[in-house]
């Protein structure tokens, strides 16, 4: 089978200590004067951030280094209730004085407000949590190995690839990420946090000179929230199977023939179906794009409030979760950058729409006790928004395999890796494409095609999946770069699922509809 060359493993990593140089920041001081100061100016409720980013972007183009590059980003961001209004206010200097003005800043911000605010702000209750500390699972900062070693194991993989017959280009990149917190409140919470997160990728390109055309085919090594051991050797992902098999799959690419439209069984393997998770499932459960509050990016939902505990969204088969704890999920964290610990629940069981992804601000709106912790800003100069939670399809109790699943076809189509997509302002029409696609017949694989998509709307699509594979098919895809909001932000994270198995789906051939037949 395509996946079975890739593999997670390594067993539990060592837990992992905040770096001193951000512990020696004046976190405890800095919130004393923020807070001391938003409630003297009139603020019932002040929050403290101070959130400091590192991002290292590695690229090469056919071993030839392209960027090598790290930013940074510290600052310290202040939100304060005034009169049921929200005011916030940030500054990129660490110092206690610049804090406590910061802080009287976002109460002139609320008081300004105030006038124009409709809905006075309740925030969920939650238990106070005092000087704790978390930090996400990993084995080796990737911010502890030289920029010279990132670039030697890049370009040592590209290598491989491109001494492979049939191979003509090969980009290779490597996005790291260090995220570090400190959040107190005025009730009385102080939570230091620091995660880490790896993206690497390796695209290979074919291209025919007579023909005029190229194709290409990516690793399918998902992001993850790991360190360096993610990238360098082969204990965690099967970086020798897949750039060894890699080449001969390109090839067959370019010589496969175009599929034929039509309604097609698909078996839909979790590392391109964690996209269509996301759109139809992640974003349609944001609370706050529900009741039209998240509109004007990226559209709203038609998962609406009056659809919670009736809708079917899906077949009985379908499960799905919010997990803010699951183990290297990108958007796993100890707390929420409103305090909140991270949890785990319901969105879809047994196929209804049972569950939303909620802020302290949108629980109580829904009649909630308790936030489920999706609070989280991209910067210490943007406002903590609602995010989205790891949104993953739960595996079935019987540990079906994904050749269990092939061999209940007898024509359709083996989905394989992400690429492009479209889907709707209402999370409802959509369509994907992939990077691989095998030709199903009677129950096995019977080579490639190309010019594949695949098209549903959300609850057609997903009362059409027959079976799920067990939990040994699971595997948690993602991404680094789920936009939000305006002024637009960016969150990490992941998605778990099992392969699958859809009957009857709408197939289009890519090719026709771009008029190129």
């Amino acid at each position: 089978m395509p996946w079975g060359r890739c593999h997670y493993g390594g067993g539990v990593t060592a837990r992992r200590r905040v770096d001193s140089d951000y512990l020696a920041l004046p976190r405890h001081q800095l919130a004393d004067a923020a807070l001391s100061a938003a409630t003297s100016a009139g603020a019932s409720y002040a929050d403290l951030r101070i959130h400091r980013i590192t991002t290292e972007i590695v690229q090469l183009r056919d071993g030839e280094l392209e960027t090598s590059v790290i930013s940074r980003e510290v600052g310290l961001a202040v939100r304060v209730i005034v009169d049921g209004t929200w005011g916030f206010a940030s500054h990129a200097e660490l110092d206690p004085t610049v804090a406590a003005e910061t802080a009287r800043r976002a109460v002139r911000v609320a008081a300004t407000l105030s006038p124009l605010n409709a809905e006075r702000i309740e925030l969920a209750p939650e238990p106070v949590y005092h000087d704790v500390t978390w930090v996400s699972d990993y084995a080796v900062d990737p911010f502890d190995v030289s920029a010279a070693d990132k670039i030697a194991v890049l370009d040592e993989y590209s290598g491989r690839l491109l001494a492979a017959d049939g191979v003509d280009h090969v980009s290779a990149g490597l996005q790291a990420v260090k995220e570090q917190t400190f959040y107190a409140d005025t009730f009385g919470s102080a939570i230091t946090q620091q995660r880490v997160r790896m993206q690497p990728s390796l695209d290979a390109v074919a291209v025919d000179s007579a023909a005029g055309t190229f194709e290409t085919m990516r690793t399918l090594a998902p992001p993850a929230a790991r360190g360096w051991e993610y990238l360098a050797g082969d204990d965690v992902w099967d970086w020798t199977g897949e750039l060894a098999e890699l080449p001969s799959l390109l090839a067959e690419k370019t010589k496969a023939p175009s599929v034929v439209a039509g309604p097609t069984d698909l078996v839909i393997d979790p590392t391109n179906l964690w996209l269509t998770i996301h759109e139809s499932i992640g974003h349609a459960t944001e609370y706050d794009r529900a009741i039209g509050y998240e509109a004007a990016y990226a559209g709203t939902s038609f998962a609406t409030p009056d659809k919670l505990g009736v809708l079917r969204y899906g077949s009985p088969v379908m499960n799905v979760t919010a997990d803010r704890t699951v183990e290297f999920g990108l958007a796993s964290t100890g707390f929420d950058d409103e305090g909140v610990r991270a949890q785990k629940w319901d969105l879809v069981r047994d196929g209804i729409f049972v569950g939303y992804q909620l802020d302290r601000v949108f629980a109580p709106r829904l009649g909630e006790a308790r936030s489920n912790g999706c609070s989280y800003a991209d910067s210490p100069h943007h406002v903590p928004i609602q995010r989205m939670a790891n949104v993953s399809l739960q595996p079935g109790a019987d540990d079906l395999s994904t050749d269990d699943l092939i061999g209940r076809v007898q024509d359709g189509i083996y989905v394989v890796g992400d690429k492009s997509w479209s889907i709707d302002m209402q999370r409802y029409n959509f369509q994907f494409t992939g990077q691989r696609f095998f030709r199903i017949r009677d129950g096995r694989l019977d080579g490639q095609l190309r010019d594949v998509a695949y098209q549903a709307t959300t609850t057609d699509f997903w009362g059409a999946m027959e079976a799920v594979g067990g939990p040994s098919t699971w595997r948690l895809g993602g991404a680094f770069n789920c936009g939000k909001a305006q002024p637009g932000q960016v969150a990490a994270v992941s998605h778990g699922c099992p392969s699958a198995l859809f009957r009857g789906i709408n197939v289009l051939n890519t090719r026709d509809e771009a008029g190129r037949s």
